[in-house]
């Protein structure tokens, strides 16, 4: 019979997760793994199962059906076996309370969940960021009866009473632009508040609540006069006939998530707080979905390899297996060190918040997490898509053919540079967090990160490259222009800093319990170079785009 190869085979996401179970260990009390391991544990079982049924199966996208037989506008979206188990899959394992309970750890522990969960979620995890956001904003607002209203229903434990939110901002005239809203918000004869206009792109149109930009009638123009609403989509098992589904996005990737193009005739909405200032409110909202961006980003890496890993053991070429030729080792092992930055720095990110929401951080960690945050998601978002990209490479033709399921890892990893907030969007935040104290925060984290390690050259590029940043931001102070234009190797400059000094964190620790493997990732990561700072020529710049 003719040779047929083996396909990769998915080892069990958690019990074979070398990285996550270390940093567990390392940062969690004992008395909480218990639960958390029994989550996680079936979160790897359900990854499993979800894995072997896609490749077993024809991929499907959502079905929008406009109107029924007799005329009667509907809009139903026909959904993906994994988004109908959603509700069930987080409510169950707390994919999204656990973020919300009273412990510093909790974050981390919600984001374990998270990172397991959700490829096999085929990105359900898209409207339970949005959800969770809308959550942490609610509660910010000090809005009694929407945090009584909504909240028991985003944390809900029971997929009976589970709601999902979504984040209604973008429209036609703008993305990132959100100054340029169009919608109204208008009050009836009754008092009550009503939405008006189109928006352009809603992730989580299936869910039964959402946070909506809107201009209230009569306020002017610009940002600072728009507010921040709270609506409900469904009227008991219908959708409200005053939101009006116009389309499904046909997208490159996360073609099972469905994103709409709504248009709002009078929908009811209840302002979280003050009539302006929406953006400033939405502000809560973006440290928690920018953490979930990262470790998503950081999920599809860690599926990308370990499927590449695994074939490379099954497929034999030139008399050996793939392992075993020299540059294809080569080339993994860079991809293993390159993963294992981004996810020390995306998971620190998620650690950290959860120290801010519950005041147990350091004084300088609230200004250490307003600059990491930005930082983790554009550079875990460009990352996701080389390794991605790198890795069906690693299967040679076999990566290009649909139904091996490794395309679309690529396809979805695209999407992290661009939700949340673009890899410019984020190193322009990021210049904003260092106009504070953000670098000097961390150079103080970094210093703490750093101690008990003995790798004495990555300490020392660590630093060096810290000194050049700061160097590169006084040289350029008084030139803003030339200060955006190099924003970019800035932010990865100091994004790979840190995850370099938290590598060397964990290589400290894990060489106590005997693993010299993060060691080893320290020193191939450090290898690689730190410093991507440039110093943008305008003059060029001009001539090229001439």
């Amino acid at each position: 019979m003719a040779f047929l190869q083996d396909a990769p085979q998915l080892a069990h996401p958690y019990r074979g997760d070398r990285l996550l179970l270390a940093l567990l260990d390392r940062a969690l009390p004992a008395e909480r793994r218990a639960a958390l391991d029994a989550d996680l544990d079936a979160l790897g079982d359900y990854a499993q199962m979800a894995w072997q049924r896609a490749c077993a199966t024809t991929r499907r996208k959502p079905v929008l059906t406009q109107w029924d037989a007799w005329g009667r506008r509907v809009d139903r979206i026909e959904l993906t076996p994994a988004w109908q188990e959603g509700a069930a899959m987080t409510t169950q394992h707390a994919v999204l309370a656990a973020g919300h309970a009273d412990s510093e750890h909790a974050r981390l522990e919600e984001f374990a969940r998270v990172y397991l969960y959700h490829l096999a979620s085929e990105f359900y995890t898209c409207p339970l960021a949005m959800t969770d956001g809308a959550a942490t904003a609610i509660r910010a607002s000090g809005n009694r009866g929407l945090i009584e209203r909504a909240l028991p229903h985003f944390l809900s434990r029971d997929p009976a009473t589970f709601w999902l939110s979504g984040q209604w901002m973008t429209e036609n005239v703008g993305g990132s632009d959100v100054g340029n809203t169009e919608t109204i918000a208008r009050q009836d004869a009754d008092g009550q508040w009503r939405l008006y206009g189109r928006k352009w792109f809603s992730s989580a149109v299936v869910g039964e609540a959402a946070l909506a930009l809107a201009r209230p009638e009569g306020s002017g123009h610009g940002g600072a006069a728009l507010a921040l609403f709270y609506v409900e989509t469904m009227d008991g098992e219908r959708r409200r006939p005053e939101l009006v589904i116009d389309r499904l996005k046909d997208k490159l990737g996360t073609q099972e998530l469905p994103t709409a193009e709504i248009h709002l005739d009078g929908l009811p909405a209840w302002p979280l707080g003050e009539l302006a200032h929406g953006v400033r409110q939405v502000a809560p909202m973006l440290n928690v979905t920018r953490s979930w961006n990262a470790i998503c980003a950081v999920a599809s890496m860690a599926r990308a390899i370990n499927l590449a890993r695994d074939f490379a053991g099954r497929r034999r070429a030139f008399g050996r297996p793939l392992v075993e030729q020299p540059l294809h080792a080569q080339t993994l092992a860079d991809l293993q060190a390159q993963f294992e930055g981004a996810f020390a720095l995306a998971f620190e990110v998620a650690h950290l918040l959860g120290r801010v929401e519950h005041g147990t951080a350091a004084p300088h960690e609230a200004a250490l997490l307003r600059l990491l945050t930005p930082l983790a998601k554009l550079w875990t978002g460009k990352l996701a898509v080389q390794i991605c990209s790198e890795a069906i490479e690693c299967f040679g033709g076999a990566g290009y053919i649909e139904d091996t399921g490794l395309p679309q890892l690529l396809r979805d990893a695209q999407v992290y540079a661009i939700w949340e907030g673009t890899t410019n969007v984020l190193s322009l935040d990021s210049l904003r967090a260092l106009a504070g104290d953000g670098l000097g925060a961390l150079r103080m984290a970094c210093a703490g990160w750093l101690e008990g390690n003995d790798d004495m050259h990555a300490a020392s590029a660590i630093r060096q490259t810290l000194d050049a940043a700061a160097r590169w931001l006084d040289q350029h102070a008084a030139a803003r222009d030339t200060l955006e234009a190099g924003a970019r190797g800035l932010a990865f400059t100091l994004a790979r800093c840190a995850a370099a000094a938290l590598l060397a964190r964990q290589a400290a620790w894990s060489g106590r319990h005997g693993d010299p493997r993060p060691a080893a990732a320290l020193r191939r990561f450090v290898g690689h170079g730190l410093d991507r700072l440039v110093t943008p020529d305008a003059d060029n710049t001009a001539l090229l785009l001439g």
